[in-house]
């Protein structure tokens, strides 16, 4: 395994959040990365990125959110979504992400809560008890 978590957010308008999953994750003995790519600017570049071989997945995106699923249908490794308060205060980031169609499974977290994909990453890595 490349990496134990691998961050993806698709603009970097969203490093807000990021931030919040890098703070918690230098808690802990994971080794991760993080990675700008949009699921509609760059789609072969998320393909890729979705294809590499880590642990867990943490997909950040606002608006139309697309990014966590995307990611999911490129691999069988956990993906976690972060929704994001770009517009409608989140709201249609975090139905974009909870809705997804059977076979492309998406955990969810709260709107703009990157600390618990944090936890939730970890915790499947074994590496979080809380």
């Amino acid at each position: 395994m490349d990496l134990d978590i691998l961050v993806i957010c698709g603009s970097k308008s969203d490093m807000h959040i990021v931030d919040k999953i890098e703070n918690v994750l230098k808690e802990y003995d994971a080794s991760y990365a993080v990675e700008v790519a949009s699921a509609h600017r760059d789609p072969k570049r998320v393909e890729e990125l979705a294809r590499r071989d880590v642990g867990v997945f943490i997909a950040v995106a606002g608006l139309s959110a697309a990014l966590p699923g995307v990611v999911a249908s490129h691999t069988e490794r956990p993906v976690i979504g972060v929704p994001v308060s770009a517009a409608l205060g989140g709201l249609d980031s975090l139905l974009s992400i909870v809705q997804m169609p059977k076979g492309v499974p998406v955990a969810c977290v709260g709107i703009d809560n990157g600390q618990n994909a944090a936890y939730l990453a970890l915790r499947i890595l074994g590496k979080y008890k809380g």
